[in-house]
């Protein structure tokens, strides 16, 4: 491992410091306006070993998820019962400042579990993707299914299957023969680094034992877009059952063109990319009781390629993600967490090999979380890599810390 950052130390030194003089840091969010308008943030500093050659935790920001120095700042304008403004903008490694959120949020009925959002709104699709905030994550990786980078791009596009089978285990950095030339990473199943635009309509029953949420969007899930670069929005909507205290179930569902216009141009030789799409789906258990929280989330999804050239495509390409997720509570203040991951692809057959197009993944994690105090948590983790193909490093053990402080 090499040498920590700078600001690391600086953090780490300050956070110590804090613990001697209990709750010396802001606790909770920030109140104006006769609490109107409330201010609340996070800042979660990791550092880990080195990816470099492996790529294992490349994100679509071009960060390692473990070398991470993450500052949000959120804010809620509260207008009336009925209306809310509310936006978020976060940096990382402090390399620009990026507007996360910005959406509206309309309650016509004070007394009912509905609400409107629109703008740049939460994600409607997966579990996992309501807790990518360092404080409700408990371990410092995120689920494959999340992060890790297949080698699909929407603006550039393989001819062939040999053209796909070409870049296994590349997502980090390629391109294909159709569309942009330009070296670039690939997409993951559902991204959790990033929100869509578009608009969101929310509703629970009065019991709490079912919810469910409706979204249109400008992007999808792999690439959620501000403004759209295809003919076509996607869909996407969620439904969670509570059928008893601590048991959560949930199924999701999206589609919506995936390739840009300018790609299924040099492709098809058309500018309508509405058939070439991406199409997830996703179910998650959640349970918790005393001590003990256990998650299970598994998705699958399908992207629509054109058809160009010999040996051809299978239609679609298929990928699923499975993990599970433990944490124990040890002790006030302590607790153990681990997930089990695997990603894996469907076959395609090629010239010489009959092989899946992406090389698999399988990822474990496991650490502690130690309180410094109620807003101040420190996580150790290990986390364990290997992929199944392609010309990078194939397998990687790898430590890291993550130093959390939210308000």
């Amino acid at each position: 491992m090499t040498a920590w950052p700078r600001w690391f130390v600086c953090l780490v030194a300050v956070a110590l410091a804090s613990t001697a003089h209990a709750q010396t840091l802001p606790s909770g969010p920030i109140e104006f306006a006769d609490g109107h308008v409330t201010v609340a943030g996070d800042v979660s500093a990791g550092w880990g070993s080195d990816d470099t050659g492996a790529y294992f935790n490349y994100t679509d920001y071009e960060h390692s998820a473990l070398r991470l120095l993450r500052i949000d700042l959120s804010a809620k304008a509260t207008a009336n019962d009925h209306f809310s403004l509310l936006a978020e903008v976060r940096t990382e490694n402090f390399d620009s400042l990026e507007p996360y959120a910005l959406y509206v949020r309309i309650r016509p009925w004070t007394k009912h579990d509905f609400d409107i959002q629109a703008g740049r709104i939460p994600p409607t699709f997966g579990a996992f993707a309501r807790r990518t905030y360092p404080a409700d994550n408990p371990l410092i990786g995120y689920p494959l299914a999340y992060q890790y980078m297949t080698s699909l791009r929407p603006d550039s596009l393989p001819s062939s299957a040999d053209d796909l089978l070409r870049r296994r285990g590349l997502g980090w950095l390629d391109r294909f023969s159709i569309g942009n030339q330009t070296p670039d990473h690939g997409v993951p199943l559902v991204t959790a680094f990033r929100w869509d635009t578009g608009v969101q309509v929310h509703a629970g029953s009065a019991s709490g034992l079912i919810s469910g949420s409706v979204a249109v969007t400008a992007g999808t899930v792999s690439n959620p877009r501000v403004s759209d670069d295809n003919s076509g929005q996607q869909w996407a909507g969620r439904v969670e059952l509570r059928p008893v205290t601590g048991l959560i179930i949930g199924s999701s569902l999206s589609w919506g063109p995936w390739a840009t216009d300018g790609a299924s141009l040099a492709a098809a030789g058309h500018t309508n990319s509405s058939q070439f799409t991406q199409t997830a789906w996703g179910a998650d258990v959640e349970y918790s009781r005393e001590h003990i929280l256990l998650r299970n989330e598994t998705i699958v999804s399908a992207w629509r390629l054109p058809v160009v050239d010999a040996p051809f495509l299978p239609q679609p390409l298929r990928a699923v993600s499975t993990s599970f997720e433990g944490r124990y509570k040890i002790v006030p203040g302590l607790y153990a967490a681990a997930r089990f991951d695997h990603l894996g692809f469907s076959d395609v057959t090629g010239t010489t090999v009959t092989e899946s197009w992406d090389a698999p993944v399988t990822r474990f994690e496991v650490g502690p979380g130690i309180s410094l105090q109620r807003n101040l948590l420190l996580k150790v983790e290990y986390e364990y890599n290997s992929r199944d193909g392609g010309p990078l490093i194939r397998e990687k053990h790898q430590g890291a810390f993550q130093l959390v402080y939210w308000f």
